[in-house]
């Protein structure tokens, strides 16, 4: 009796804990899509959009090679890169120049919309399941960077002594970051199926 009585307040408690889900989502969501609308977030995933098969297109200068500073030849956007937390204009108007900007705009937009849709699934399963699909979407598509983007991982760059740990499967920064995203991957998965249980459940009554 008591075992059942734990059972039954604890499918009470998953109510709760998948609306955790969603507000978290969506707080993650909203957070990162609206700071897409700023110049240095724009800026840093230059690398990953312009490595991107699914992506590159949006940018004017994706596939642009130059001569770096030690005479080598590497994408043109590693050329202009911003530092965050440092404006430098030049680096500003070729980022303008290569519509960085005006996709991280839609980019952010996109972001923000899936995660009000997550999280209006709270009160609306269908619109819910939706946003779930979406979350998944964007989280495969964010996943694929860890083999198109070579930023993703540590680069050998010399030094006193060869570097020991670089390339696959040493995760830099950006890959650790990016990494995590099967996390929301399967939170879209859980959320997709709890959705569709709630439009499926009065059918069956």
């Amino acid at each position: 009796m008591q075992n059942n009585s734990i059972y039954h307040r604890l499918l009470q408690l998953d109510t709760y804990f998948f609306n955790f889900l969603r507000i978290s989502i969506f707080i993650v969501m909203a957070w990162i899509g609206g700071l897409k609308a700023f110049h240095y977030e724009a800026d840093g995933i230059v690398p990953f959009v312009a490595n991107s098969p699914l992506m590159s297109f949006f940018y004017k200068n994706a596939d642009h090679k130059v001569f770096n500073e030690d005479k080598k030849l590497v994408a043109e956007y590693t050329v202009y890169k911003n530092p965050e937390g440092k404006v430098i204009q030049k680096n500003i108007d070729w980022h303008k120049e290569n519509r960085t900007y005006t996709f991280s705009y839609g980019l952010g937009s996109m972001i923000v919309i899936i995660g009000f849709l997550v999280l209006l699934g709270i009160w609306f399963p269908k619109i819910g399941a939706v946003g779930g699909v979406l979350t998944f979407l964007m989280s495969f598509v964010t996943l694929s960077f860890l083999i198109t983007t070579p930023e993703v991982y540590v680069s050998n760059l010399g030094g006193d002594y060869a570097t020991p740990q670089y390339g696959f499967p040493y995760l830099s920064g950006a890959g650790r970051l990016v990494l995590k995203d099967i996390i929301m991957m399967a939170g879209g998965l859980v959320l997709f199926s709890d959705s569709l249980k709630k439009i499926v459940r009065p059918l069956a009554q």
